[in-house]
């Protein structure tokens, strides 16, 4: 794909929907952290039904280690591997006491160190609770970015470097959030709704619907 189609894609996102924003329901940094974890392998409407409880209870390092693995799995119990997440969360909880003050880390060496955080999740972090231009590459920006032809790679790190490398510098920052919406809701996996796509013209991907 040239830079002259990449261009005009990102700028139909940005016509439609100028400031984007993720579905995840938080209020801090804290409280995003905990929401991204919880949301590997689950949707986010599962997990804001979890946190609008959970966060009534404890939304703080501090309150949600006194809640212990125990106490924090009632009400995460809803969202797949629960208890696996529940033994992070804690553990990130002390770290984040220990270690950072009771903050999140703006740093991704930092955030990646805590228990249940990898590159993706660290990413979704930095970008949307400190506005660094990243890009978190789930399936459905890995599915885009390849179906499209917008940057091709055969893994989300792959997939990452090339959309860090090719797209514009005003677009970076919302990149993320447009591309993720569109895959959920447009571009999705099985039936790709190509009929209502506003970048229908603008794609590589031959075996277009409707």
């Amino acid at each position: 794909m040239n830079p002259l189609k990449r261009q005009a894609i990102f700028e139909r996102f940005r016509a439609a929907n100028p400031e984007p924003r993720g579905e995840l329901e938080y209020s801090t940094p804290f409280e995003l952290l905990v929401a991204v974890i919880l949301s590997a392998q689950a949707t986010d409407k599962s997990v804001n039904l979890a946190t609008r409880q959970l966060y009534k209870k404890a939304n703080t390092p501090k309150s949600m280690l006194e809640l212990g693995v125990g106490g924090l799995e009632p009400f995460i119990k809803s969202i797949g591997l629960y208890r696996t997440k529940a033994k992070n969360i804690i553990a990130t909880c002390a770290i984040l006491l220990d270690r950072h003050g009771r903050e999140v880390p703006r740093d991704r060496e930092a955030l990646e160190a805590l228990p249940g955080v990898g590159r993706k999740t660290a990413n979704v972090v930095l970008n949307i609770a400190f506005g660094e231009p990243t890009i978190a590459v789930d399936t459905h920006i890995f599915r885009i970015a390849n179906r499209t032809g917008l940057a091709p790679g055969k893994d989300p790190l792959a997939v990452e470097n090339k959309l860090l490398k090719v797209t514009p510098e005003e677009f970076r920052l919302h990149a993320h959030h447009w591309l993720i919406l569109h895959g959920r809701y447009v571009c999705t996996a099985r039936s790709p709704r190509c009929s209502v796509c506003q970048i229908r013209d603008l794609c590589d991907f031959r075996d277009k619907t409707g």
